[in-house]
């Protein structure tokens, strides 16, 4: 595997680097994941990777600089075909195996360590959390060389179930199994624009982001990936034993995906809160579960007084850490 590529500036501006993680080549090409940072460098010992949801990358500077007053070096990767890594030709945010993720985020992992952090704080929304559980999982139990000391797990509404009746969760998902192992790249599905325009500045949100990067009805939803997120949402179900202290935050409550209505910003209005709530007690035996009023989604993107609300609980538990 090639050698990831220098720093340029990102898409961000000048205050923001990027650097390209060469992952090989597959049958749409050669592929890469991106690793972003500030361009000015590292100026602490101690970093945070964050790992972005489904139809997502990395935007919210917000938080980086709310890390960074903790005492924090903030990175982000853009997963392999989203994003700032997505190339002409490619099935946007397609994978078939969750586990292949490990490439990209222990080649990040080793790039945050050769700037000089041994301890690292992984922080995943959604998608990114189940991913961030599954890769915490591996690493804190199995260290692999170069890959920093995961210190902490913070989980900002992880996606453990699919939102949808018993019927969808059972006897669906096993026929889209089937189907997946026979055409993959089959379409089966796709997201619902709503939450995305309550999101975004143009259509009435406080949010600016790249809407070819993250468009409102986002990608079309493959059979070969859905099975994928299913076994990962399984492994959920069957109990993990991350070694190291879980934060999982969730709205207070769940609003309604399928429909436009005036709570999307104040509900989990993509994922439902309980199933969050049920999987963050199978990840390891030191995880806490902090819910919050009149959340969104992505936490971060909350209206105040819930984004607030949501930064206040990872600061009191960090400091909790330390104290301990």
């Amino acid at each position: 595997m090639s050698i990831a590529a220098p720093w340029t500036t990102d898409i961000l501006g000048s205050e923001w680097a990027a650097r390209a993680i060469p992952l090989g080549v597959d049958d749409e090409g050669p592929v890469t994941a991106t690793l972003i940072r500030r361009a000015a460098g590292p100026r602490h010992t101690r970093a945070v990777l964050y790992i972005h949801g489904f139809v997502d990358y990395f935007f919210q500077e917000h938080q980086a600089e709310h890390f960074e007053n903790l005492g924090y070096d903030f990175y982000a990767v853009d997963l392999r075909k989203y994003g700032r890594s997505l190339h002409e030709g490619q099935t946007p945010n397609y994978i078939d195996n969750l586990a292949e993720y490990r490439h990209e985020l222990d080649s990040a992992a080793r790039i945050i360590k050769r700037e000089g952090h041994d301890e690292l704080l992984v922080l995943g929304h959604s998608t990114g959390g189940l991913i961030a559980a599954l890769w915490a999982n591996a690493r804190t139990n199995t260290p692999v060389t170069g890959v920093p000391h995961i210190s902490a797990l913070i989980l900002n509404s992880p996606w453990f179930d699919l939102n949808k009746p018993w019927f969808h969760r059972t006897l669906a998902t096993r026929a889209l199994n089937q189907l997946a192992k026979i055409t993959p790249h089959t379409v089966i599905g796709s997201l619902k624009p709503y939450y995305g325009k309550a999101l975004h500045k143009d259509t009435g949100g406080e949010w600016d982001y790249d809407l070819a990067l993250k468009p409102h009805n986002g990608f079309p939803i493959r059979a070969g990936w859905f099975a994928a997120i299913r076994r990962g949402h399984q492994r959920i179900k069957n109990g993990l034993h991350i070694d190291c202290p879980v934060l999982v935050l969730a709205s207070r409550r769940s609003g309604s995906a399928e429909t436009h209505h005036d709570r999307l910003t104040t509900t989990d209005s993509v994922l439902n809160v309980r199933h969050i709530e049920l999987g963050a007690h199978k990840l390891g035996k030191d995880v806490t579960f902090v819910p919050i009023a009149r959340g969104a989604h992505d936490l971060s993107l909350s209206p105040e007084p819930a984004r607030t609300a949501y930064f206040d609980a990872i600061d009191a538990w960090l400091t909790g850490l330390e104290d301990h």
